[in-house]
């Protein structure tokens, strides 16, 4: 095993630093209502659920029970085989939700427009986003979604694989979306903004998988619990 962690108590800091990140993942969960929130402007559903989300997420971090928001630290060795927690698994469970789901319906709806000249990311976000969503709660219950398995054992690969997730999907949407806002200004014709904003997403993803793969980008080394020993993912 490797300890990761010697402190006995995480501090006030940075347990507060974690609750906004926790607000985030839960608001932004309900896909079809975020994705109304960026095309159209908050609404009142919006704003209800961001009540609701800031309630319970400001309850579960008064007790704890958010992960970062801890008391103590949880894992405290790479390796150890210790339960996971309920929270963690329903957290992270939602963070794959938020990362996965809107990605590969941003890329379905780009590869189609590039071929159709057609959008349709409001029918696959309608349609598609709870199907994604409900294969990645059957990964969770199937024990196979990384930092959401019953055991802790795997932290030390699982966490890799999760930042590799994280680096790779929010920057390369941020891309796509800071191209279609530069094609906009541009007045750049459909067909031309359509190319631009698929090539920078591929481009941006590739680039960024193959950093976090072989471990250049912060959290992405693996530790391998088996083996012993980290090495690069």
């Amino acid at each position: 095993m490797k300890q990761i962690v010697t402190r006995e108590r995480n501090k006030t800091y940075y347990r507060i630093l974690h609750l906004p990140l926790w607000l985030w993942v839960f608001w932004i969960l309900p896909g079809p209502l975020t994705y109304a929130l960026f095309t159209r402007g908050p609404g009142r559903a919006n704003w209800i659920w961001l009540g609701i989300v800031l309630a319970v997420c400001l309850w579960r971090g008064w007790r704890g029970r958010l992960p970062g928001v801890e008391v103590r630290p949880y894992v405290i060795y790479f390796g150890e085989d210790r339960p996971n927690l309920p929270y963690r698994v329903v957290c992270y469970t939602a963070c794959w939700i938020d990362l996965l789901a809107p990605y590969v319906l941003n890329l379905i709806g780009l590869l189609v427009a590039a071929v159709t000249g057609r959008w349709r990311l409001s029918w696959d976000y309608a349609h598609l986003y709870w199907p994604l969503a409900g294969l990645i709660v059957l990964a969770t219950i199937c024990n196979l979604t990384p930092r959401a398995r019953r055991s802790t054992r795997r932290e030390g690969s699982e966490r890799a694989w999760f930042y590799v997730a994280v680096w790779t999907v929010v920057p390369a949407q941020a891309v796509a979306w800071a191209m279609w806002r530069l094609g906009a200004e541009l007045h750049w014709i459909p067909e031309r903004l359509i190319e631009a904003r698929l090539g920078a997403f591929l481009a941006a993803s590739i680039v960024l998988l193959s950093l976090g793969l072989t471990g250049r980008l912060p959290r992405t080394e693996r530790y391998d619990a088996d083996a012993a020993a980290p090495h690069h993912l």
